[in-house]
């Protein structure tokens, strides 16, 4: 019981310090790659998608990947977004090992949307 409990205070500790993390490096110019023409691919399911999504997101999720990447253009960039950031990341694996060159983690699309807002904003 308590390595049980040792055990889930690290994961705990280790998933508040990759959150921290990932929200102090969103803004690692994901915003200029969409500039640039980078796809938000959202690999939340459908379900989950409309509930509340990035306008003009891609949505195919990690479910679904392994059969449906060959709808996505190998040459293009993607931007890869879910509720956490997790399965994201695992969708970014997925496609870097099908070929895909210009594959990048953007986190939580909630996290990755208000960051371009507040880009929006600050260059008004």
């Amino acid at each position: 019981m308590k390595n049980t409990l040792i055990f889930c205070g690290i994961a705990l500790l280790i998933y508040i310090v990759y959150r921290v993390y990932k929200y102090q490096t969103l803004d690692d110019g994901l915003d200029q790659l969409i500039k640039k023409g980078a796809i938000i691919l959202d690999v939340r399911t459908e379900k989950e998608y409309e509930t509340g999504h990035i306008e003009g997101s891609k949505n195919i999720s990690l479910g679904t990947i392994r059969e449906r990447y060959t709808e996505l253009d190998p040459n293009k960039m993607y931007i890869t977004v879910c509720s956490h950031g997790l399965r994201s990341v695992k969708v970014e694996t997925i496609l870097k090992e099908k070929g895909f060159k210009h594959v990048y983690n953007g986190g939580a699309w909630s996290d990755l949307q208000k960051s371009l807002n507040l880009k929006v904003s600050e260059n008004k």
